[in-house]
Parts: C-alpha cells; sequence; structure tokens
C-alpha cells in the first residue's frame, strides 16, 4: 500500500518569532529532545508508514539540514532506487501562504513526472508528532477524496493527502487558478472533493520561542513522552558516536533528558541537556534547554533559559529567565558574571 504514496516535506516555512534560534539555521533543523531535530518526527513517521522517496524542499540556511540528513542512512532512505531527495528552492522571493508552495516544487517538476508512486503525502516540518500515514492513505481512496487534510479539533496540521497527477496539474495551472499552495485549493471554492482527517495523537508545533520551549517541557511529561517515542515506532536521528554520559560524585540529576557525552558536576532538574554539554561543579539548571556542546562552569544558576549551541558561560554566572519569557542565548556566545551584573 505505502509503496503507493510518496513523501514530501515542505521545509521553507521561516517563523519570525524563532529568529533567535533559526537565523542561522533551517528551521526543520532546529535541534529538540537532547538529540533530534525538528525534521526528524515526520521524516521518521513517513519511514514508518513504509514510505520509500522522499523529497525535501528546503528554502533558507539550509546547510545544517542537509549536514543532518546525508544521504538518508540513519532513515533507511540511501538506496538505490527513490530514497531521500534534496531539492532547494532557486528562488528566495517567491510568496506562499502556507505549506506546499507550487512555485517551489515547479522548479523540480522533473522529480514529480518521474515518481512512481499514485500517491502524495505533503507535509510541514515544525511539527512534533508521531502519526501512521496508512490509515489516512487507506480512508483517502476509500471515500474517493482528491485531497485529504490533516487536522486535529478541527485545525490544519498543515498536511495533505493528494493523488500526484492532481498535484502535477495544481503545478502547472498555477497562474491560471491562483493557487499558490495546497492551503489555497482546501479553503477557496475549488472543483475538488476535499475530505479532513481528524488525528488524535499528540502533537507539538513549534512556531516561536515560547512554543518550541513549551515543546521541549512537554517531552519530559511520561505521558507525552510515551506516545511521541514508541518502540514500535522510533523517532530516528543522525546517529553520533559517543561516549556515555558521566556522572561525577556530586552530581544531581531529576525529571530531565540527558543525552550523550556530558560531563555532569552539578545539578540538574526539569531540563533538557543535549550532547557534549559540560556542566561544572555547584552549578544548578532548572526548567532549560541547554544545546550541543555548552559549556557550564562552577557555581552557576540558569533558569527558564535556552543556550544554543557551544555557548560558554563563566564560573558564577547566573542566566534567568521564566517560563512564560524564557531567555535564549545565542549560539556560540560568552555569559560571564560581569556581563551580567
Amino acid at each position: 500500500m505505502m509503496k503507493k504514496l510518496l513523501g514530501i516535506i515542505d521545509a521553507t516555512t521561516h517563523f519570525v518569532g524563532l529568529h533567535e534560534l533559526t537565523s542561522h539555521r533551517s528551521l526543520a533543523a532546529l535541534p529538540l529532545g537532547g538529540r533530534y531535530r525538528l525534521i526528524d518526527f515526520v521524516l521518521s513517521s513517513m519511514v514508518n508508514s513504509g514510505i520509500q522517496s522522499v523529497a525535501i524542499f528546503p528554502k533558507y540556511q539550509y546547510r545544517s539540514l542537509m549536514d543532518h540528513l546525508e544521504s538518508g542512512k540513519n532513515w533507511g532512505l540511501n538506496r538505490k532506487k527513490d530514497g531521500l531527495f534534496f531539492f532547494p528552492s532557486p528562488k528566495l522571493d517567491v510568496l506562499s501562504n502556507g505549506i506546499g508552495a507550487f512555485a517551489s516544487f515547479a522548479a523540480n517538476l522533473d522529480y514529480f513526472y518521474k515518481s512512481t508512486q499514485e500517491y502524495a503525502i505533503i507535509s510541514n516540518s515544525y511539527t512534533v508528532l508521531n502519526i501512521d500515514f496508512r490509515p489516512i492513505l487507506e480512508r483517502h481512496i476509500d471515500w474517493g477524496c482528491d485531497i485529504t487534510e490533516i487536522q486535529q479539533n478541527g485545525q490544519s496540521l498543515d498536511m495533505y493527502v493528494i493523488k500526484t497527477s492532481l498535484l502535477i496539474t495544481l503545478i502547472e495551472s498555477r497562474e491560471k487558478t491562483s493557487y499558490t499552495c495546497m492551503k489555497d485549493v482546501v479553503n477557496e471554492m475549488s472543483p475538488y472533493t476535499i475530505c479532513t482527517y481528524e488525528y488524535s495523537g499528540i502533537t507539538l508545533k513549534v512556531d516561536s520561542i515560547q512554543s518550541y520551549y513549551n515543546a521541549c517541557m512537554k517531552l519530559l511529561s511520561p505521558p507525552v513522552w510515551e506516545q511521541i517515542f514508541l518502540a514500535e515506532k522510533p523517532i530516528y536521528t543522525k546517529v553520533k558516536d559517543e561516549p556515555p554520559t558521566r556522572y561525577l560524585r556530586e552530581s544531581s540529576v531529576k525529571h530531565s533528558m540527558v543525552a550523550n557525552g556530558c560531563i555532569i558536576d552539578g545539578t540538574v532538574e526539569n531540563s533538557i541537556i543535549f550532547r557534549g554539554v559540560k556542566i561544572g561543579k555547584n552549578a544548578v539548571i532548572k526548567n532549560s534547554i541547554i544545546m550541543q556542546k555548552c559549556t557550564i562552569g562552577e557555581n552557576c544558576n540558569i533558569d527558564s533559559a535556552i543556550l544554543d549551541k557551544d555557548v560558554f558561560v563563566e564560573q558564577g554566572t547566573t542566566v534567568i529567565g521564566t517560563s512564560k519569557n524564557p531567555l535564549v542565548i545565542q549560539k556560540g556566545t560568552v555569559q560571564g558574571a560581569l556581563m551580567n551584573s
């Protein structure tokens, strides 16, 4: 069944409210959950649903996304037939109101012409979920739908099932119809049969600093964790060979996610610690997200903060935000006690 389905991930979205974390990376490559990137969730869902051909359409700052995905090996997509395809947008000024921008697809029409899959799933890259697309396709076919929009509580998840031939028609006729993306076709009076599918699982949309922080904190909740990270449908990511985290004698870690390669000599509570982080003696980290290879000096106090990669916090420094306004420290910067005084 799923050999009939082509996976398309629109990674062109840029939210102004996330600029502090996406000025140097694609939104799809935003780190989340200690060792994952945002795109891992929908990409893994496609692979777990049996989809063997996936096309990624990025637009801005996509070098880190390419580095993360590589050949698609970690998702089983490094294959001679089908596999993972990467199509950066040649036009940065193309305007669209939603996911599935036809102008971006038009630059790579040959890919759609050559695809053997009868149907396509078009998805955003910024929703954290673990979804099975198989029952959605089955109902789409059984009901005779032209387009099925996946929703939750009546709100669009910006995911669509469509016949590949119809998608090609929409791309080719975009100038005549004025349809710029899938949202236009679904929301306007179109001649197509539009169906909706109500998804009842956990979804976490990341479109602002606050929603990113909230999503990270929700992943620490067992009921949420258990619906996202399933043994039978794992979330795949880029594999890195790193040693286990080392917990020194005075360390204390509670209700937190800690990735490999860390050295912890302080206190960590209700936080997410990415790979290769070093936390000094008597440092206290609470309600925070500490990204890869950050170094926290001794006697530091960090609460309700988001530290991007490679941040260095000098000993004795205080970094305090709130749950409603988490403080963001940008990549590669140095935070010192004198700077905060």
